[in-house]
């Protein structure tokens, strides 16, 4: 098992602030244009969809085009703070396969 890795609250503010960059891309305006959320799968409209972290900034996760993902704000709102094998978990838990 891994050991705790602690996200400081300036690491915590650095991605954030990498992350707001990354949405002023043309990297990310293509990855919304589809519409699609990474989750669910459900078409919205492209300025519906938020930047999700696939492995939380809270949990270490950094602002990179590997780890961020298009979510519309109904998944984005249930994943939180979740790891994905902890989001594939949950997802179980409802009966559901992840369709990423």
């Amino acid at each position: 098992m891994e050991p705790f890795l602690e996200v400081t609250e300036e690491d915590e503010r650095r991605e954030r602030e990498k992350a707001r960059e990354l949405r002023q891309s043309r990297w990310w305006k293509n990855r919304i244009a589809t519409g699609i959320c990474y989750y669910c799968g459900m078409k919205v409209a492209p300025k519906e969809l938020t930047l999700d972290h696939l492995v939380p900034v809270s949990r270490g996760g950094k602002s990179t085009k590997t780890n961020c993902v298009p979510a519309c704000k109904s998944c984005n709102n249930k994943k939180k703070n979740l790891l994905p094998m902890e989001w594939e978990d949950y997802l179980a838990g409802l009966g559901r396969e992840d369709r990423a």
